[in-house]
């Protein structure tokens, strides 16, 4: 081990050093960070991390009218997980602690003094201040983000379902099964259901993002034209599409194009029709009438982004193409549309991937309705892979294949942002545009 008696110390007594050297708030930190670390896994995580191999052994029972519990697998994966990343961040901590013992000793060996402990405290209030600053949301973050996908991730590996809920019922581990269930085919496997919820995922997602995109675009091109009268007058009337609440429209609708709605009451009545027409029924049907109607909702956003980014494409490039002749469609093809999509190809992208995983649309319209007999596990025609995640978790308490379901989510979201993100003009040529 490197170092003096005071550094070599504070190997095995975090801080012990630094206290030694008069720096008391640093050392203080440190060693209250290893006393907590200690209490911590003396009085409750070394037992979750014991019993995390297996995820509990000792069954509830029940005991004439009294109940016995045992293991609880849910809170012996999580606290396991919790305990294993409180041990990463001790050795983190550990680490640092030596670091700046063996800095202190060069310091202290070239002649040179110590920051005083007031000059400790001040700093992180001046050239620390972001680390102060930070410390909360990371903190955040790490306990109620990255904590339950950590979790999630790994309840993909047991066999936590409907038949096994704790405190009740144990569950184990079980490897990579569910995985060779989600891509298996055959009267168990699931693997046909998967591949068709994720073809109508990538397709609602492609028609959905550049549907409205360029019928946003041609609307925001036809209220710019020079000579259109009450131009504000036609933004309002599309603004009010997104001042009215998303979820409020979306059950309306769902009503409205209901077998006994407002719509199929009045072509019958009207005679126009002899029955309703399944617009939630038919396959088919649903997916068309869902993509009609994110139109609706789509196009006003898509026309005001448009209307901004049009008014800065410069004028003279318009006036020398039609100096030379070109025609509406040319300037179009060759100036505006190139123009709209090198500002907007990183939109363009966060849209695709935000309709991959458009919930509120698709669930409130339809549910994931009508549902199929091809399709398992309560799968719908219109479903997403996010709302049959929804329904695997919610209806049918299926956490398991709902965790394994997630994480192919984002497999899906990442290759497709890894793969197009570095391919848009505007991250690979932006001098060259330019």
């Amino acid at each position: 081990m490197k170092g003096d008696i005071k550094t070599k110390l504070s190997f095995l007594i975090m801080g012990i050093g630094q206290i030694m050297r008069g720096q008391i708030v640093k050392g203080l930190a440190f060693l209250i960070s290893e006393i907590f670390f200690i209490l911590y896994m003396v009085k409750f995580g070394a037992s979750y991390l014991s019993k995390l191999p297996t995820l509990g052994t000792v069954e509830t029972v029940k005991q004439g009218r009294k109940t016995v519990y045992g293991d609880n697998s849910f809170l012996i994966l999580l606290f396991g997980i919790l305990t294993i990343i409180v041990i990463l961040v001790f050795i983190f901590l550990w680490y640092l602690n030596i670091k700046d013992n063996l800095h202190d000793e060069e310091l202290l060996k070239k002649g040179k003094e110590l920051p005083s402990n007031k000059k400790v405290l001040y700093s992180l209030l001046d050239e620390n201040f972001d680390k102060t600053l930070l410390a909360a949301p990371v903190t955040g973050i790490f306990v109620f983000t990255v904590l339950p996908i950590i979790f999630m991730i790994c309840v993909a590996f047991t066999n936590y379902d409907k038949n096994h809920q704790s405190p009740t019922n144990l569950f184990t581990w079980v490897g990579l099964k569910n995985f060779k269930e989600l891509f298996s085919f055959g009267s168990h496997g699931m693997g046909s259901t998967f591949f068709q919820v994720l073809l109508w995922t990538l397709v609602w997602a492609f028609f959905a993002t550049f549907i409205d995109y360029f019928l946003g675009l041609g609307v925001a091109m036809l209220i710019n034209k020079n000579g259109l009268r009450f131009k504000k007058l036609w933004r309002t009337i599309l603004v009010m599409t997104i001042a009215v609440p998303q979820f409020v429209s979306l059950l309306y609708i769902m009503k409205l194009f209901a077998n006994d709605g407002l719509l199929n009451g009045y072509l019958i009545k009207w005679g126009l029709i002899d029955s309703p027409i399944q617009f939630w029924v038919d396959p088919m049907l649903a997916r068309v009438t869902i993509l009609v109607v994110n139109i609706w909702i789509g196009i006003p956003y898509m026309m005001l982004i448009a209307t901004g980014i049009l008014m800065n494409i410069p004028e003279d490039l318009y006036e020398s193409a039609r100096v030379d002749g070109a025609t509406g469609w040319q300037m179009f093809k060759n100036i505006t549309l190139p123009y709209m999509l090198f500002v907007t190809g990183p939109f363009l992208l966060t849209q695709f991937i935000g309709n991959l995983n458009n919930f509120n649309v698709i669930y409130l319209l339809t549910q994931g309705k009508p549902q199929s007999m091809k399709l398992a596990n309560n799968a719908g025609s219109t479903d997403l892979l996010v709302t049959w995640l929804y329904k695997m978790t919610v209806n049918d308490t299926n956490y398991k294949m709902a965790a394994v379901l997630g994480i192919m989510v984002f497999v899906v979201t990442a290759v497709i942002m890894l793969v197009v993100y570095n391919r848009l003009p505007s991250v690979k040529d932006e001098e060259g545009f330019q």
